[in-house]
This record gives structure tokens, sequence and C-alpha cells, in this order.
């Protein structure tokens, strides 16, 4: 199988119209007329994902977020996005990024955050026009749950360190809305929806203001909101192009660290 045809079938699954127009999604680096040796799939590329692929016997990385999202004035080594795009050249490795267009499909990043939390009847809260699409998701909790232990549940599912959180909804949550990433801008949708509580990897400050027994706003960090990201991608793949040989990543790329 041609590497055409896996992005083909990532393409069909997450169309790239669906993007965001801030974004670049889609083939980053290298050619496509090759045979697929494998699929390592990942949330960023970095010169350690990379080093995973070639040693790995693999010509297609598939990530997230993408390698080139800012146009390039220069190949050269003075950065890691420099420093990989030449290293993919110089080992025939071939790079696609699925982003905000994986965002806001049906089954992307927001609808699998909602399966490992539980979530049933998960939809889109806000779509956009004409398309069955959308930024963010909505569900309910198999059963309701306390703001405290809402919390420590999402600790125990993304397994982070803290949970960013206004005041302690009194009442108990069961409708929770989604945004993997930084999602501050469907914070109002979700309200206006009737959602209980807010999850999303990133927020403002400021964001935090005014919204007191509102909803609970709980923010639990980006890579730690899209880390299980990559099992989309492979669920993909291996439905679509069965033969293809995929690897998930086993690279941490998070730069943020809580001390």
């Amino acid at each position: 199988m041609k590497i055409k045809e896996v992005i083909a079938a990532l393409e069909h699954f997450a169309p790239l119209p669906l993007q965001e127009d801030f974004d670049n999604a889609g083939l980053q680096v290298g050619l496509t007329e090759a045979e697929v040796s494998g699929a390592l799939l990942c949330l960023d590329v970095t010169e350690q994902t990379l080093d995973e692929a070639i040693q790995l016997g693999c010509n297609l990385i598939v990530s997230h977020h993408p390698l080139i999202f800012r146009k390039l004035s220069q190949i050269s080594d003075v950065n890691y996005v420099q420093r990989v795009v030449m290293k993919a050249i110089e080992n025939r490795v071939t790079i696609v990024s699925m982003h905000t267009n994986l965002d806001n499909a049906r089954g992307g990043v927001n609808f699998k955050i909602a399966e490992k939390m539980g979530l049933k009847d998960v939809d889109f809260f806000v779509r956009k026009p004409g398309e069955d699409a959308g930024s963010g998701v909505m569900g309910l909790l198999k059963e309701p749950l306390s703001a405290q232990e809402f919390i420590m549940m999402l600790k125990r599912t993304f397994g982070v360190a803290c949970v960013q959180a206004n005041e302690l909804l009194q009442r108990r949550i069961e409708k929770v809305a989604i945004c993997g990433g930084a999602g501050s801008f469907l914070l109002d949708d979700a309200v206006a929806a009737g959602a209980d509580a807010f999850v999303t990897g990133e927020m403002h400050y400021h964001d935090f203001f005014d919204h007191e027994q509102k909803i609970q706003i709980c923010v639990i960090g980006h890579y730690e909101s899209e880390q299980y990201t990559a099992e989309v991608l492979c669920e993909v793949i291996e439905t679509a192009c069965p033969e293809v040989k995929c690897h998930l990543s086993q690279v941490n790329t998070n730069p943020i660290t809580y001390l």
C-alpha cells in the first residue's frame, strides 16, 4: 500500500476542509508514492519521535500537531522543526498531520476524550454550518458526580498531576462539555448548552472569572487532554488499511513539567 492511500483514508475520516483557517494540517514533509513500511502515530513530531520511527522502520509519521505550523524562512539546524525536516528528507520519512480537522471530525479527538471519560450520548454542541462536524462535544456521565469526585476522576483517567479549576460547583455534575487542547473559545457555548462542567487543555486566566456556580471549569493540560489522539489515528488506519503496521509512539513529548 502506498503512503498516499493511507493519507486518503485519513482525509476521508477527517477531511482537510474541516480544519480551521489558521491551521496547516495535511502533508508536511516527504513523498507519497512510496510503499508504506510502517506508520508511527504521535501527538507531536520531535527529533525523538523521528528517531523512533527510523528505528522501527517506519517511513510514515502521522501526528496530531503539525510539524510546520508557521512559514519556514530557511531549512537549517537552528531549531528542532528545521532539523526534523532535514532528517526526515534524508531518511525518506513522510510526515502527515491531522490537526483541527481531526478535532472537528465525528469520532475524532473530542469523541476519544469522551470515550475515556465514559460519557454516553456524545454529540457536538457547536456545529460547523452545513457539516456533521464541530469544535467540541458534550455527553452525559453514567452517574452524576460531585465536583470533587469529577476532578478526581479526571486526574485518574488522564494521569494529570493537578487540575486547574474554578470554585467547586455545589450541584452534581452530569452533563460534560469537552474541547481538547486550547478550548477557552467554547466556554460560553458550553454554558449556553447547559453543561455542568467544561473540560479542556488550556484556559486563559481571565476566563475563570464570572463563572462561579454556572459551570465547573476543569483544565487538565494541553498534552494530557490530547494524549489519546494517536489511538484515533491508529483505529482509522487499521480499519481502512489493515495491512499497514501501526505503532503508537512511546515518546512523551509534553514540554511542560509540574514540579
